[in-house]
């Protein structure tokens, strides 16, 4: 945006929106920047129903069991993330907007512990900080995973180009027991490796719309409230 655009946006509405990610392995039928594009995506919809300003994504995160998996780059504490984080709320507030979301999704503990110590730090009586997680959406048709049937199926409804199902053997080859992720999944030679939660080769492309309306709807509902 120019800065005159940026000037009218905040006349008409005093929300900005920072998505929040990391550079993570999903598995080899998504791509290593998922939680970002996710959080993104999200905002941007948001944004276009409630207004504000969304912020480019910041696609470095904390947490997690997957800082040695191939392609990340996974912060291993969350102060230098969180410093530059509030310098962006500080800033924020000095361009004039009220209102500030901070939406992760990346959701191990540790990242959400660090974003809801900046929402009770800087938020203030005229300065909101609502700090909130993809994870954290109320009765969403799918329940949450990492680069599982859920992660698949949201980046699908936001960017089906980047979902990429033949990169992963086809289930009647190599079936996968729904319990096994604990233990095998972290294994370089399995099937599905580093899934959290339900294979995505089950994932059903006409579930990809109604999950992210319901997320979208849940964000902007956040937001009106």
């Amino acid at each position: 945006m120019l800065p005159h655009q940026l000037r009218e946006a905040i006349a008409q509405s005093l929300i900005a929106f920072v998505p929040l990610g990391t550079l993570e392995w999903h598995c080899e039928h998504l791509p290593v920047g998922l939680d970002a594009l996710t959080a993104h995506g999200l905002c941007l919809r948001a944004a276009e129903k409630v207004g504000g300003v969304v912020l480019p994504p910041l696609h470095y995160g904390t947490g997690g069991d997957h800082g040695a998996y191939p392609f990340t780059i996974m912060a291993p504490a969350a102060q230098p993330i969180e410093q530059l984080l509030a310098l962006t709320l500080r800033r924020l507030k000095d361009f004039g907007f009220r209102r500030v979301l901070l939406l992760s999704g990346h959701f191990p503990d540790t990242q959400l512990e660090m974003i809801d110590r900046l929402a009770a730090t800087w938020g203030a009586k005229d300065f909101e900080v609502i700090a909130t997680a993809v994870n954290r959406f109320q009765g969403l048709p799918l329940p949450p995973d990492h680069a599982g049937e859920f992660e698949t199926a949201l980046l699908y409804a936001l960017h089906p180009d980047l979902v990429h199902m033949e990169r992963l053997p086809p289930l009647a080859e190599v079936p996968v027991m729904t319990d096994d992720w604990q233990a095998s999944r972290h294994e370089p030679q399995h099937a599905i490796w580093g899934v959290v939660g339900a294979d995505p080769r089950r994932f059903d492309p006409a579930c990809a719309a109604p999950l992210l309306e319901a997320a979208v709807a849940a964000l902007a509902g956040l937001l009106r409230s």
